[in-house]
């Protein structure tokens, strides 16, 4: 082997060495380490970015902003009512019959006295089938009296049956005694004697029996009298209802006060039942209001109430609550405590406010309409210029102030009116 084939051997061996020398792998690749860094980059910016969005500001002018001041003191759990004077009573006139107007009497308005005529409804099938009605119990009534005729007519003749079967008797009582002391005296014979005696038992008999048969004919005509009387009763009183039902197609006033919600028009029609008025009785007036359905659990009968009127202040009370909702409000009526006041009249508005519980001392925030922005979960609160979101527990509310249960202290200043503007701000500069 020359040198420099040792040469080469040498360095192949060598190159071999090297060749199977253990290559350690990197746990992270260059390409791995950068996807992983671009991604904490965008976290952070994202993080960064909504750090930014909490923190940035809106300058608000103080003089189109409400700022009220936090402040410690009674709150009155009242609500202020718009309500309406309506009678303490008042009378629905409507019609039995439908049918359409064929006079009219009174107007809308009118004072009127219990039975007077307000208007006359004409319903040619309506009077078609009364008069049917009334022919027919008339005919009823007719056969029914005749009934009671032939039974008072049978009666007479068994009178007068037992009268002559009476008379008889007595005849042949009279000759069978005079026969008897003839018939011993040997005056008659004994034939005479027995025809004495058999007439005498033959009256007797046959009185016994019509006796006993105006007995049973007098249970059975008392029964059928009884069902006669009945039935004429029943056809009188129907008689009665068909003529009542003649006249209240003239409709007249219930009871005697003043007519309302009374527009009638010659032709107009009017189904049965159908309310054509109201008549209001003048004997004092109550308040009717709608009530914000928020109140619905709090307003019940017997609460308080109270509202002025020129220039006096007049005590309520609750006497009906109606839960029905309707347009996010349910009705209250209330009554004065005492006698109406003198002037009321149907129809008038008066304030009125309805106490729901006793006063207690709370802290008080001045109504506003950042509680439509917030839904009083949270509130701007002024600080030397800048306002910051803070979160609140709101309570109670009447018609000037909520009640602050947390969140806020006394001397507060907070932004009470619309956050429309700037309510996705974190701070507001206020200048």
């Amino acid at each position: 082997m020359s040198f420099g084939t040792s040469l080469v051997i040498k360095e192949t061996e060598q190159y071999n060495r090297t060749m199977d020398k253990k290559i350690e792998k990197k746990r992270f690749s260059t390409k791995t380490l950068m996807m992983i860094g671009g991604a904490v980059v965008f976290v952070a910016i994202v993080l960064y970015g909504y750090t930014l969005s909490l923190k940035k500001t809106y300058s608000a002018d103080v003089e189109k902003l409400t700022i009220s001041k936090v402040q410690y003191g009674d709150f009155e759990d009242v609500v202020l009512l718009n309500a309406s004077v309506v009678p303490l009573t008042s009378v629905i006139v409507s019609s039995a019959e439908g049918g359409t107007v064929a006079e009219i009497f009174t107007e809308n308005g009118a004072s009127v006295v219990k039975g007077t005529p307000l208007l006359r409804i004409a319903n040619s099938n309506a009077m078609l089938g009364y008069t049917s009605q009334q022919t027919a119990a008339t005919e009823q009534i007719n056969q029914l009296r005749k009934s009671r005729l032939d039974l008072e007519q049978n009666q007479r003749i068994l009178n007068q049956d037992v009268l002559d079967v009476e008379n008889n008797l007595r005849t042949a009582t009279r000759q069978y005694r005079l026969d008897s002391t003839l018939y011993i005296k040997k005056v008659i014979t004994l034939q005479e004697f027995n025809k004495s005696v058999q007439d005498y038992e033959y009256y007797q008999g046959k009185l016994k029996i019509v006796r006993q048969a105006i007995k049973q004919e007098n249970q059975s005509r008392r029964m059928q009298l009884s069902q006669i009387d009945q039935s004429m009763n029943q056809m009188n009183e129907s008689l009665e209802m068909i003529r009542k039902n003649i006249e209240n197609m003239t409709i007249k006033a219930p009871v005697s006060g003043k007519l309302s919600s009374y527009d009638p028009v010659t032709g107009k029609s009017y189904n049965s039942n159908e309310m054509i008025g109201k008549i209001d009785v003048l004997q004092g007036y109550k308040l009717q209001a709608g009530v914000d359905e928020y109140y619905i659990n709090r307003v019940k009968e017997g609460q308080t109430a109270s509202c002025e009127f020129n220039g006096k202040t007049y005590n309520l009370m609750v006497s009906k609550v109606i839960p029905e909702v309707t347009a996010g409000q349910f009705q209250v009526e209330m009554v004065f405590k005492g006698p109406s006041p003198d002037g009321l009249r149907r129809g008038l508005s008066l304030q009125t406010k309805l106490t729901l519980s006793d006063n207690s001392k709370s802290l008080l925030l001045a109504q506003g309409q950042f509680f439509q922005s917030t839904g009083g979960s949270w509130v701007f609160v002024v600080n030397n210029g800048k306002a910051t979101k803070k979160n609140v527990k709101i309570g109670r509310k009447n018609y000037l102030y909520y009640e602050i249960l947390d969140g806020l202290a006394k001397g507060d200043e907070v932004i009470t009116s619309s956050y429309d503007q700037f309510n996705q701000y974190g701070i507001a500069i206020v200048y």
